[in-house]
């Protein structure tokens, strides 16, 4: 009788928004790494070289399961530029994501306000107390804190949501660039990402998804422009 082998399924490729002489702005898929993992798994830098016939140069980086844009320096010196700039809060991002939930009316901008610090095993966590999380008419902040935590916010917009109010599309702007933030943050309210299972409760029917449901649409890049990556093709559109 034969083995039976199970047949690894090859990732996504990127799909290519932008090229010039400096950089290069692509769409990565969900559920390709930025780097390499202990998974042994394909991953973007590995295959970029390939792709893109010339030497990329790191800027930052979207957890696995995170599509959207994502830029690449194509020489040492627009590296140093991007690095400063993504680490002095220049650069706005933009993220799109499906919560379960009504976090906010529709078309109103909230403020999620709740520092963060690191957790058990690699994850992280507000610096506080779920009861001690307010929400107030602009958003969401601790009611105590004793200062042990980084600075976190994250500007909130419902785009749209089902009838039933069961599941809805936000718009996400991290004002602060803590890893995990956005899913961090939406868990914490009461709102979590669908198919985040790091963050979220993995049992939940209203959390299923078939990938972290977390996008990022669109990068502000001062002196380089303004790039957007196409919606999911499952996705509700939104204006």
């Amino acid at each position: 009788m034969s083995a039976t082998r199970s047949v690894q399924q090859e990732p996504e490729i990127p799909r290519l928004i932008h090229r010039d002489a400096d950089i290069v702005v692509l769409d990565k898929p969900s559920g390709l790494a930025t780097l390499a993992d202990r998974s042994g798994a394909p991953n973007l830098w590995d295959a970029l070289p390939d792709l893109l016939g010339c030497k990329p140069y790191l800027v930052h980086r979207l957890d696995k399961g995170t599509s959207g844009v994502m830029v690449v320096a194509l020489n040492p010196a627009t590296q140093a530029t991007l690095t400063r700039a993504f680490n002095a809060r220049q650069v706005r991002k933009f993220y799109l994501a499906r919560v379960v939930g009504l976090p906010s009316p529709p078309g109103r901008s909230l403020l999620i306000d709740l520092p963060l610090r690191p957790g058990r095993k690699s994850r992280f966590r507000v610096a506080g107390q779920r009861a001690d999380i307010l929400r107030l008419a602009a958003g969401w902040h601790l009611s105590q804190y004793d200062g042990s935590g980084h600075e976190s916010r994250t500007r909130l917009r419902t785009l749209a949501t089902t009838p039933d109010e069961r599941t809805s599309l936000v718009l996400l702007e991290p004002i602060s660039g803590r890893t995990h933030q956005l899913r961090v943050h939406l868990s914490w309210i009461g709102h979590p990402i669908l198919g985040d299972m790091l963050y979220g409760q993995p049992g939940s029917p209203l959390q299923s998804a078939s990938r972290l449901e977390l996008h990022c649409h669109r990068l502000v890049v001062p002196r380089f422009g303004s790039f957007s990556a196409q919606l999911p093709g499952h996705w509700p559109s939104c204006s």
